[in-house]
């Protein structure tokens, strides 16, 4: 009997096995140097002309952000996917070049000079780079995923493995911890009970979202994973949880030690699943149509892991947040990110060996350090490329570049007109709103492609045009001045 179309696709994106920690760390370099590529363009065209923005700057810095920060991500996790160290490599030659070429026979700065420079700035550039990038990946891969020219070890792994799309949740996660209001050190007034009951409220906007995605997908007999989060689940519930559930242990636990609340969370859930029949119900106990808990059983498990994950991107963001004003310091901070990236990296290898795999699936200890892991390598390759940028910067006296440090505080009317241009400020500006467009554009493609017959050149001219139009709509809400925020 022939398979119908949403059985096809069903099958395309079950029982998967994902890539090598090596492959997803490789990818994950890519993002960084389309930054730093993005900046050193911008720089060489203020020597070269001596002004910014662009010309005709509403239209070109638009063009400019998507093929310098969007395309390539697109490319690299479909048609060049077998050559991504090529890729990292030639890139990396280029920029290198740029870089010198920028360099040379500009002012000299020593680094002692450069060191204790003063850097400006309203919100820490590298984190909004990499939340906003957390983003874009993320919109990239949800509808990427439903075409053959992205590699089925890419796709969200079925038990155990490290598919790229399984880093992208975890990740997601991390980056909402990495700058809620307690990491950013901000105080409850007034009742604690009143705090936890706004925290319940603002959370609507995700439940009416998670339910809006049940009842379209049960209505339109759309493709499920079902143990990707269940039968009833998705991300939208996950996302809703584990914000009340944070922001009610964080009435107890200070944002400084929430690292310490993320240990236990992960190892007793772990230890949940190795002494009980959790681990088998999880896995083998297949029956949905039981109870509820049967049915969602992978969302509603998870939830202690991805808890976890938050409170680590907590610990993360209270110590990215305390205040720096020089060079120095925020170099220090850069390396002590990095040093952690080794600790986990390290911790998640004695886990694989000595406990059991990553699994998604499972959401256990070793995926929570995975996903800590390459989270700390993301976000500290995007600081250590903002202070290189910064370098070239004070080096060639060029200052406008958006989103990075500022190391002068005069002229603001330019440097607010760059960042009114900026695509990062755009999707900073709107996530949730990205988020939600990414999924309901992802869906109508889907009504509209038959993803499994189109070739590689069609589905990447879809993903792109998917991807302008998402880019589009939040870049003319940027220069509108329009904040979508309704909790």
């Amino acid at each position: 009997m022939a398979m119908s179309q949403k059985e096809l696709k069903e099958a395309f994106v079950s029982n998967l096995n994902g890539t090598s920690l090596q492959e997803v760390v490789m990818g994950s370099l890519i993002t960084p140097l389309c930054i730093l590529k993005r900046a050193l363009i911008l720089i060489l065209y203020q020597q070269v002309r001596g002004r910014l923005p662009l010309p005709f700057p509403r239209i070109s810095h638009l063009l400019l952000d998507f093929s310098v920060l969007v395309l390539p991500l697109v490319l690299s996790c479909t048609v060049l996917s077998d050559h991504l160290l090529q890729v990292v490599l030639s890139v990396t030659f280029v920029l290198f070049c740029l870089l010198c070429r920028i360099c040379r026979g500009n002012r000299q700065t020593s680094l002692g000079v450069f060191l204790n420079r003063t850097v400006h700035f309203k919100q820490v550039p590298f984190v909004t780079i990499f939340r906003v990038m957390v983003n874009v990946q993320t919109a990239i891969s949800i509808l990427a995923v439903d075409f053959r020219v992205f590699p089925r070890r890419f796709a969200k792994t079925e038990t155990y493995g490290t598919g790229v799309m399984d880093f992208g949740v975890g990740t997601f996660i991390f980056a909402n911890g990495l700058v809620c209001p307690e990491a950013r050190g901000k105080n409850i007034y007034g009742s604690k009970v009143k705090h936890i009951c706004k925290q319940l409220l603002s959370v609507w906007p995700l439940v009416v979202l998670g339910t809006a995605r049940l009842v379209f997908v049960k209505m339109s007999d759309y493709q499920e994973h079902v143990t990707e989060y269940g039968v009833h689940w998705n991300f939208f519930f996950t996302l809703a949880f584990v914000r009340v559930l944070t922001s009610t242990l964080l009435v107890i636990v200070p944002a400084k030690h929430t690292w310490i609340l993320a240990l236990i969370l992960s190892c007793v859930y772990q230890f949940a699943l190795e002494t009980t029949g959790l681990k088998a119900f999880i896995l083998h106990n297949n029956d949905r149509t039981k109870d509820f808990l049967h049915a969602n059983k992978e969302g509603i498990f998870s939830i202690a892991s991805y808890v976890a994950i938050y409170m680590a991107g907590v610990q993360v963001g209270y110590y990215i947040m305390q205040p720096r004003f020089h060079v120095r310091d925020w170099l220090k901070t850069v390396f002590k990110l990095l040093m952690g990236t080794l600790t986990m990296f390290a911790a998640l290898c004695i886990c694989q060996t000595l406990v059991e795999p990553v699994s998604r699936r499972l959401a256990n200890v070793p995926f929570c350090l995975w996903s800590v892991a390459q989270s700390l390598l993301f976000v500290s390759c995007i600081g250590l490329v903002d202070l290189i940028v910064l370098f070239a910067k004070i080096t060639s006296g060029c200052q406008f570049v958006p989103s990075s440090w500022n190391s002068y505080s005069g002229s603001h009317k330019k440097r607010d007109e760059m960042e009114g241009l900026c695509l990062v400020q755009a999707i900073s500006r709107n996530q949730l709103l990205y988020f939600l467009l990414s999924n309901v554009l992802t869906g109508l493609t889907n009504t509209l492609v038959n993803t499994l017959d189109c070739g590689d050149f069609f589905s990447v001219c879809v993903l792109l045009l998917y991807m302008f139009t998402n880019s589009t709509v939040i870049y003319v809400l940027h220069l509108c001045g329009i904040t979508i925020k309704c909790w």
